[in-house]
């Protein structure tokens, strides 16, 4: 029998993904807000990416409808938004589910095993660059389409060969893991370092860089977070160091961050998650993070501002 699927959302990571999938015929259901369930049901779900765009009819589910449980629950949505997913989702999880979240940081991991035990949780991790324009469309900004995933004790069970025979063939890059927890803390490096730069700094790489000591700024806030990551037991891998300072550094670069594209939007951004929970643990270990800092609480009063107009 086909693994059903639900994707917890259509926004511009899991409607990415979730729109692959049904692509390529996988039992996909979408579980969305009506507002967005107006839209997709009116124009449908189209993606527009380097890889191939997609028009469908996607099969779509509303909250307080989830009629049993699903073989996977693919959870992107937002940080700020995890915990009213999960009082909606959560009709959703039966003995045998896997929840599968590709949220940043870590923070969720530890909200999802309260609330539905150690089990039903994989480890996952995505790199994708998308964004929803204004006609409600998933455009995709880079080709890198990754997503990885694991049982977070590192072991390869019959569930996670299931799981990896499912996602295999579906129009991304799909990794089995045995060490998910691993490159999710490398994922949340990356992602903190290239987000506090580009937030507080407010520019691309190659702006940041094309400063007399924008560079060095740069490779400050990526050395700041690898070290509460190795503080924490998880050092990046050499390779992944070497590579990140390329990223940083690269003179021209467009790169950017989901938060700084939030923050150009006007929108809330995951601070607290990404930069606020690192700092967290920075804290506890007695690492010194004076950039990331700055950043967060740059992005705090960001955020205050939004909460006082809203």
């Amino acid at each position: 029998m086909a693994m059903r699927i639900l994707i917890v959302g259509a926004g511009a990571v899991g409607g990415y993904f979730g729109a692959r999938l049904a692509e390529a015929g996988r039992d996909v259901t979408f579980l969305v807000r009506a507002s967005r369930a107006e839209q997709l049901r009116r124009d449908g779900l189209s993606v527009i990416s380097p890889h191939g765009d997609v028009l469908l009819t996607p099969k779509l589910i509303g909250a307080g409808e989830i009629d049993g449980p699903y073989g996977l629950v693919l959870l992107s949505v937002k940080a700020y938004a995890l915990d009213a997913a999960i009082d909606d989702l959560a009709p959703a999880v039966g003995q045998d589910t896997m929840i599968l979240p590709v949220l940043n940081g870590m923070r969720h991991i530890d909200v999802l095993t309260q609330r539905f035990g150690e089990r039903p949780v994989l480890g996952g991790a995505c790199i994708v660059a998308t964004e929803i324009d204004g006609k409600g469309r998933i455009v995709q900004i880079a080709e890198t389409q990754q997503l990885a995933y694991g049982e977070r004790n590192g072991e390869v069970t019959p569930r996670l060969h299931s799981l990896d025979a499912t996602l295999q063939g579906a129009g991304f890059d799909a990794y089995l893991s045995t060490d998910i927890t691993q490159a999710m803390w490398e994922k949340w490096v990356m992602l903190a370092s290239l987000g506090a730069v580009t937030c507080l700094l407010r520019g691309t790489i190659g702006e940041v860089v094309a400063i007399p000591g924008g560079a060095a700024l740069s490779l400050q806030a990526l050395d700041e977070c690898a070290e509460v990551a190795a503080a924490c037991g998880h050092k990046p891998s050499e390779a992944f160091h070497n590579r990140q300072v390329a990223a940083m550094t690269a003179l021209g670069s467009p790169l950017t961050s989901s938060m700084y594209r939030d923050l150009c939007k006007g929108a809330p951004v995951e601070v607290d998650h990404i930069l606020g929970d690192l700092l967290a643990r920075a804290v506890a270990k007695g690492v010194a993070t004076p950039f990331l800092n700055a950043a967060f609480i740059n992005l705090r009063i960001y955020q205050a501002g939004l909460s006082k107009h809203a």
